[in-house]
């Protein structure tokens, strides 16, 4: 057997894809060299939420909308998400990401949630060197599903209610900002259309540019990360792609397009990428806070950007554009 057995046939996947490109000199990633520096995010301490404090309780909400705005990502520690809980998971994803490729691919884990590398590529610039387990709420808590990994089930239950408890309060918080009720996203987003996502980067010592995860902007209204010490998260900020400077400590969280397209613009659904590392592995967890399929998303405001469409319109508008031209083209199909 071969040491890195669990890992799947991303060298193999790859390499067919250059060979099948007919335009390798262009086809490569050379944004990579482009980043200069790491940057942090801002980071915003969540206890002021809970404060007694009207004023501290004020300027941790403004806080969450001025990041929401101007970055499109925040970080933030005193979530309410036990540490304890956050090492446990971490543990238990190793775990599942060591067993065998085969074992992975092939035997039914978590509800066959299981891909590689990108399945709908048509060339190297839209592969992403990682494995990942996608994961419906809904199927979290079936027994059946885990295998032989029976600690995962009782860890993964809690994480998922922990992280989607967090993602309507911070849900919560943006929506009151634009004068909104508080429950009007809490109440459509629930354990029947909400995903976890788990995610390994294997090391990759074929180029330092070679993307772990393609750009993409994220289809939900917030995603909330749990990331290792391993950089390679990077975002687009003010017309060029920065690095984010890793904290372990922090939970990341980012907006999505939903959110962009109900707060008018006025939140940002932020384009970003991780970047393949040659020596070191990294692994991340990723909750999605999404709406059912047939829910109707408008402005919080007129005129609107955006026509009104559905979630089920808007994957579907995705899934044909990765099938026709290989990537995602986003809100802009929507605008009026």
């Amino acid at each position: 057997m071969m040491i890195e057995s669990w890992n799947p046939p991303l060298l193999h996947d790859y390499s067919k894809l250059s060979r099948q490109s007919s335009r390798d000199d262009g086809e490569t990633n050379h944004s990579a060299k482009l980043v200069m520096e790491e940057y942090e995010l801002p980071l915003i301490d969540l206890s002021g939420l809970k404060s007694k404090d009207e004023r501290q309780k004020i300027s941790c909400e403004n806080a969450i909308a001025k990041a929401s705005s101007e970055w499109g990502f925040f970080q933030v520690v005193n979530h309410g998400v036990s540490l304890d809980l956050l090492r446990k998971m971490r543990r238990e994803q190793m775990k599942l990401f060591k067993a065998s490729f085969q074992m992975k691919a092939t035997c039914g884990i978590l509800n066959n949630s299981y891909r590689w590398g990108n399945s709908t590529a048509t060339c190297p610039k839209q592969f992403s060197w990682s494995e990942a387990f996608h994961i419906p709420m809904t199927k979290i808590s079936e027994a059946d599903s885990y295998g032989e990994f029976t600690t995962l089930r009782e860890v993964m239950v809690e994480y998922a209610a922990a992280m989607q408890d967090l993602a309507k309060s911070l849900a919560g918080v943006l929506v009151r900002n634009l004068g909104q009720r508080d429950n009007l996203i809490k109440g459509i987003c629930n354990e029947s259309s909400c995903f976890l996502r788990l995610n390994h980067y294997p090391p990759c010592q074929i180029s330092p540019e070679i993307f772990g995860l393609v750009p993409h902007t994220d289809s939900d209204f917030l995603t909330i990360l749990h990331q290792d010490e391993v950089g390679g998260l990077q975002l687009m900020k003010d017309s060029k792609w920065i690095a984010v400077k890793p904290n372990q400590n922090a939970l990341i969280v980012n907006i999505g397009d939903l959110f962009q397209a109900w707060s008018n613009d006025v939140y940002k659904s932020v384009e970003h990428k991780v970047m393949a590392n040659g020596k070191m592995e990294r692994f991340s967890i990723a909750y999605f806070l999404c709406p059912s399929y047939d829910y109707l998303i408008g402005s919080c405001k007129e005129p609107s950007i955006y026509r009104k469409f559905t979630f089920g319109e808007y994957r579907y508008q995705i899934q044909q554009d990765v099938k026709l031209i290989g990537h995602k083209v986003g809100l802009s199909r929507f605008v009026l």
